[in-house]
């Protein structure tokens, strides 16, 4: 293994977010997998329309017959599509009346990001 390799593997190693932050929230995540009942309960909470849903399992019908490209001069293992959610959402909340029931967190986010006041109501 090349010296650049192991350097790149040593990074990786290290997986903290040393250029940012990462806010926590309260979100609905499906199980890892993909299959036609994934596609039809991810439609369904889009609330697409029929025909959507069928674009949508006709072009996972012809993606599974899909081979991965074989690309030269790089190489990285296989992806398992299988250990990947498809669907993440934060979850619905109430509507709110007032900037000061959002919750702390997204609040200290938004001054984080420097986003003015305004905008925040918008968001919020």
């Amino acid at each position: 293994m090349s010296t650049e390799q192991n350097s790149v593997s040593d990074i990786l190693e290290d997986n903290t977010y040393k250029f940012g932050f990462t806010t926590d929230v309260e979100s609905e995540t499906f199980a890892k997998g993909l299959d036609e009942d994934v596609i039809r309960a991810i439609s369904k909470k889009k609330k697409e329309p029929a025909f959507m849903l069928d674009f949508r399992l006709k072009a996972f019908a012809k993606w599974k017959t899909m081979k991965a490209p074989k690309w030269p001069n790089v190489q990285y293992p296989p992806i398992d599509f299988q250990d990947i959610s498809y669907y993440s959402a934060p979850k619905k909340k109430k509507v709110l009346q007032s900037l000061d029931e959002v919750d702390p967190e997204i609040m200290r986010t938004f001054e984080k990001l420097g986003i003015p006041l305004d905008e925040q109501k918008k968001l919020a």
